[in-house]
């Protein structure tokens, strides 16, 4: 599919969570939600850019604007992930590539002259009604979880 582009519904998905107990996009209907897709648990720029969520947690939750990780690794791979880095956002295990595939987020890449299947960085934001409002494509981590905050209370003032 091609990638997500705001006024598309954003796909149906049920996935484990990081605490034990599942994520499910019918759960979510009713309230905005910030997806984050990220590449891999652990590595330098996808552990900035969870750190940077986590920071802002209380921010969001304020908004009343929950914030999902997505990526590809196991539950047990994000629970250590989380907890080595005390991450407070929760963290959803895609491992059959089902919501990152229906989101165009898994791309061929490739680095150092090799290609590759993997996760392009692309943050989400969701209003209520589960319509996409804002895709942020290719992101680069400095400064980004203060934007999507922005933009995810602007919507959250919209929809009150």
């Amino acid at each position: 599919m091609a990638n997500l582009t705001a006024g598309q519904a954003f796909p149906d998905f049920d996935l484990p969570a990081d605490d034990g107990g599942r994520v499910a996009s019918g759960q979510l209907r009713g309230r905005p939600f910030v997806a984050f897709f990220y590449p891999k648990d652990d590595t330098s720029g996808c552990t900035l850019e969870a750190l940077d969520f986590t920071a802002l947690a209380p921010d969001f939750a304020a908004a009343g604007v929950p914030v999902y990780g997505v990526s590809p690794d196991p539950v047990d791979k994000h629970c250590r992930f989380r907890d080595k880095h005390g991450l407070a956002v929760p963290l959803l295990a895609d491992t059959e590539r089902t919501l990152l595939e229906a989101a165009g987020v898994w791309v061929q890449k490739s680095m150092y002259g090799k290609t590759y299947m993997g996760v392009e960085r692309t943050t989400v934001l969701v209003d209520g009604e589960g319509v996409v409002r804002r895709v942020w494509p290719k992101v680069k981590v400095d400064g980004h979880a203060r934007e999507v905050l922005d933009e995810a209370r602007k919507l959250a003032g919209a929809a009150a």
